[in-house]
């Protein structure tokens, strides 16, 4: 899947061998002008990547299983879930989350608070807890078959856009060039909320005392604007890249995407680039899109 500047795209490998290729538009409710307010497009961009990313992932596994109609187009798979239970799974999808990732590390700490004594030490404890569990996370479910196709085809996206912004042509040589990670990744963002949580958790613990239902609010509702703030590094270092301090922030997003993108095959290869070029092509319709606009 490719979000491009106003649509996005999904490519999926079918069982006969060919690639199916459909663009929508984004919504309305993650464009315009909002999505240009710092630190509020933040919060925005957080919700539109995990609706579409749920989105497509479902609607890829839908039309992977369809068998072409007698025209041999797909369906598409656009009727399988509606609205509603899109938005249910995400909210049990952002609850586990909550759970595992920000709570369970305070409640972990809070068994060895005792034997420490400083409030500032337990939540730097309680952050390396927070970024194991999500390192383990991804590598543990690397060893699944299926994640590991997935993480090949996320790496063969971040290539494909490399290659795009380059102003390359986007061919499978071409694309094989470029590496796997990319700084303005997804995965990049989880990393940089994890640890900028630690500062954020930090000044709120020692603004709200040591209670632990004072803490465990100061863990769920600033959720908001710690994604804000992440996404607004995020995009600082992709501005400035090839500067020291834009390549010490992505630092962190780059290295985990070592365990998040793998190399891709050939096949894998075309299917991003099928994905791209459908991307680009539905925004050019619109508008003229200049090279490097494009967004992950």
């Amino acid at each position: 899947m490719i979000r491009g500047v106003r649509n996005y795209s999904l490519a999926v490998r079918r069982p006969g061998g060919d690639i199916f290729c459909t663009t929508e538009p984004v919504s309305s409710r993650f464009s315009g002008r909002v999505r240009r307010i710092p630190l509020l497009r933040g919060v925005l961009i957080l919700a539109e990547t995990l609706w579409l990313g749920m989105k497509s992932l479902q609607r890829s596994a839908v039309i992977a299983a369809e068998e072409p109609s007698e025209e041999g187009q797909s369906g598409g798979g656009s009727d399988a879930v509606s609205n509603v239970t899109m938005g249910l799974t995400m909210v049990i999808a952002l609850a586990l989350g909550i759970g595992i990732f920000l709570v369970l590390p305070l409640l972990a700490v809070r068994l060895i608070e005792p034997f420490i004594g400083s409030l500032l030490v337990s939540n730097l404890i309680e952050g390396v807890i927070r970024l194991a569990i999500l390192v383990g996370y991804v590598a543990g479910i690397s060893l699944m078959r299926d994640i590991r196709r997935v993480y090949a085809y996320h790496g063969a996206e971040h290539m494909a856009v490399h290659t795009y912004e380059a102003g390359q042509p986007l061919t499978v040589d071409n694309v094989r060039r470029h590496p796997t990670p990319h700084p303005r990744c997804g995965t990049a963002f989880l990393i940089t909320v994890a640890i900028v949580s630690v500062v954020a958790f930090a000044i709120l613990d020692a603004l709200l005392g040591a209670e632990l239902y004072w803490r465990v609010l100061s863990r769920i509702v600033p959720i908001p604007v710690v994604a804000a703030v992440s996404y607004e590094i995020i995009r600082f270092a992709g501005a400035h890249r090839e500067a020291w301090f834009g390549k010490i922030l992505s630092a962190p997003g780059l290295w985990l995407q070592l365990i998040t993108t793998r190399q891709p095959d050939a096949d894998q290869i075309e299917v991003a680039i099928a994905a791209m070029e459908a991307a680009v092509a539905a925004d050019l319709r619109e508008v003229e899109q200049p090279a490097g606009s494009s967004a992950l």
